[in-house]
């Protein structure tokens, strides 16, 4: 595919339009989206959210009623007793009935009876809610936040994923400029092999400059072969990121390298940054905890139902069948200072994550101005590198005129050559380096839809 590696392949007109750059971005876009639907850290994002969506139906779920079966069973034998004296209270009055009116009331025993219940079940069906119970209305209220805050954190995730995957594809892309590059060094090599062995079997030139020009042949295909493993390795961190099969081949469209609009990157702003999104949940959360340790003095009121059953294992009827109907409250009156210090903990957790937001806002703010810093030196660069690379090929052709012609040395025209092979790599290197600015700019102000083809 890239057998010589000419100018016109390596410089991209940068006359494109903002509406045509956009309508070639669908092969990178697609790759991006690949990454978003396989990207095994984006999955594990993904996973922090559903365990958050599943904490808040939990904690919605506290309202609910509980519905709880309780059951015990007891066998006893010995421990505490109670006496009861029947046969001294009752005895002598039933004797001296007997006497006087010829009755035979029985003489009664002494009763002891075992305080511990002997074989006795109680089974119960208990239905319980919560009516006022300022505490879970807090947690729910927190758990939203954590939502928020996570769903914020996946798409800093995302937007990091973003720019990692146009790195990544325009390292690739410039690797495969490089081998490119060194194959077509090499053409021109195999060329001036061709020129002096026609000038030594002419008598123009001696062996020494044929003996150089070999040298440099075997140095250049050194060269090619370490182009070709970073070109390799390019592609397997690719694919990684797309959680593909790191040997896959990767579509390339050149149209991707002709530089971005910039225009919109002037007016952009850190407003758009989830990293300040996490902080406004974050902070939202930490304040509804400051208000869930001020609820303490709130009381906690709840209702029951049992319905159940109390006697011998094998008797249930109308004597142990019950039901019991009531209402719970717990309020704190009195706590030794122990909510005041959690009051207080909770204040400076407040006061603590507002300062964090602070700082990170000036950090990202710090990153947007360093990144389009970054963007227009890798411009200039650029525009510097078309020149030389200009200016290297006009040379390049004037000293092989003239050393065809037997009038220039060929140390000369090596040095001419290596210009040239410089001059294109510095190019290749310079032109992914303003799309790899662009997409940190990108980056830093949030700009790339991350919700395309969702």
């Amino acid at each position: 595919m890239f057998t010589f590696f000419t100018k016109g392949a390596l410089l991209i007109g940068f006359i494109t339009s903002t509406i045509a750059v956009q309508a070639q971005q669908t092969v990178l876009d697609d790759y991006i989206q690949q990454a978003f639907n396989s990207n095994k850290g984006l999955k594990e994002q993904h996973m922090q959210l559903d365990k958050a969506l599943y904490a808040l139906k939990e904690a919605k779920s506290l309202f609910g009623p509980d519905v709880t079966f309780l059951a015990s069973y007891i066998k006893s034998q010995g421990g505490r007793t109670i006496d009861l004296p029947l046969g001294d209270l009752l005895n002598p009055v039933y004797g001296s009935l007997n006497q006087l009116t010829g009755s035979h009331f029985p003489m009664l025993a002494n009763q002891n009876f075992q305080l511990n219940p002997d074989n006795f079940l109680d089974a119960k069906v208990r239905t319980s809610m919560p009516l006022i119970n300022a505490e879970i209305y807090y947690n729910q209220q927190i758990k939203k936040e954590q939502i928020s805050q996570q769903q914020a954190a996946e798409n800093v995730y995302k937007r990091q994923l973003v720019q990692d995957v146009k790195t990544a594809y325009y390292q690739y892309y410039q690797s495969v400029q490089a081998v490119a590059i060194y194959n077509s060094a090499l053409g021109l090599i195999n060329e001036n092999i061709r020129i002096n062995e026609s000038m030594v079997r002419n008598g123009i030139r001696n062996n020494t400059a044929l003996y150089r020009s070999k040298t440099e042949k075997e140095k250049t295909d050194a060269a090619i072969n370490q182009a070709e493993n970073v070109r390799e390795n390019a592609k397997a961190y690719f694919n990684f990121l797309l959680n593909r099969n790191l040997g896959d081949s990767i579509t390339l469209d050149s149209t991707l390298l002709s530089q971005p609009a910039s225009g919109a990157l002037a007016y952009g702003d850190i407003n758009n940054r989830e990293e300040l999104q996490q902080y406004k949940h974050a902070i939202s959360a930490y304040e509804l905890n400051t208000k869930l340790q001020r609820a303490y003095i709130i009381p906690k009121l709840s209702t029951f139902l049992d319905l159940g059953s109390q006697g011998a294992p094998t008797k249930f009827d109308n004597t142990t069948r019950y039901y019991m109907f009531g209402f719970n409250l717990e309020w704190n009156l009195f706590t030794f200072h122990k909510s005041k210090y959690r009051i207080r903990q909770a204040e400076t957790n407040v006061a603590a994550i507002n300062i964090a937001a602070s700082q990170t806002q000036d950090q990202l703010q710090l990153q947007l101005q360093q990144a389009r810093n970054n963007y227009a030196t890798a411009i200039r660069n650029f525009s510097a590198a078309k020149t030389q690379l200009d200016f290297a090929e006009r040379y390049y052709r004037d000293q092989l005129k003239v050393y065809k012609e037997g009038q220039l040395l060929y140390l000369e025209l090596l040095d001419a050559q290596n210009q040239l092979t410089q001059a294109r790599l510095q190019t290749a290197v310079t032109q992914a380096g303003v799309q790899t600015a662009f997409a940190a700019v990108e980056r830093a102000q949030a700009s790339y839809n991350i919700d395309i083809n969702k």
